[in-house]
């Protein structure tokens, strides 16, 4: 089965500082909105924290809403 390249970038994962570079902030503050739940959660690969970049990049595109308000 080949692998395209849309399929490469959907299933894209970053690291914390890549989501902070993204987003312009510091990476503490990305631990930080993480923790609260107001961005999409990460996944975790053992000890490792990763994020879906199409899934950050959807968050930033909708003005980076507070998730943790949703659904209330």
């Amino acid at each position: 089965m080949r692998i395209t390249d849309s399929q490469k970038s959907r299933k894209r994962l970053g690291t914390v500082d890549d989501v902070a570079t993204m987003c312009s902030i510091a990476a503490e503050t990305v631990r930080r909105l993480t923790d609260r739940g107001a961005m999409p959660k990460p996944v975790r690969l053992g000890r490792a924290v990763r994020y879906r970049l199409n899934e950050i990049e959807a968050w930033i595109s909708d003005g980076c809403p507070n998730l943790s308000k949703r659904g209330r």
